[in-house]
């Protein structure tokens, strides 16, 4: 799967548990890390885990791919998920603003993400 694909399959995850501000930045070239950034919101602490929690659990069943690692523990107000060429950035509250990663990385395009896009052809498939 390309990492496009990855990002926007997380994005989707994401706004499956109401995260807010969904963003993929496409940091190709401008990083030697990854590829692709996936930054959102979540409003309190059980909403943090949610998103982490169905990113994680849709792409195992869903798309057939593991995490390579997660960072940030239960009280922990950004947690960063890694699938190698896209890293999630799920963000509680302020911690987003503080720091501010788009504004760190501005160079890099922003994605066209449609959340409805997914959901779309998820129903037409079944």
């Amino acid at each position: 799967m390309e990492g496009i694909e990855k990002a926007k399959w997380c994005a989707h995850y994401a706004y499956n548990k109401k995260a807010e501000d969904i963003v993929i930045l496409d940091v190709r070239g401008l990083s030697t890390i990854t590829d692709f950034f996936v930054v959102c919101t979540a409003h309190s602490s059980p909403q943090l885990r949610a998103v982490r929690d169905e990113i994680d659990r849709q792409m195992k069943a869903e798309q057939g791919l593991k995490a390579r690692g997660k960072d940030g523990s239960f009280e922990s107000t950004w947690i960063i998920i890694d699938y190698g060429d896209v890293l999630v950035h799920i963000f509680q509250g302020d911690e987003r603003s503080y720091y501010s990663l788009e504004d760190l990385w501005s160079d890099a395009p922003k994605v066209a993400f449609d959340p409805e896009e997914k959901t779309a052809r998820k129903k037409a498939a079944a």
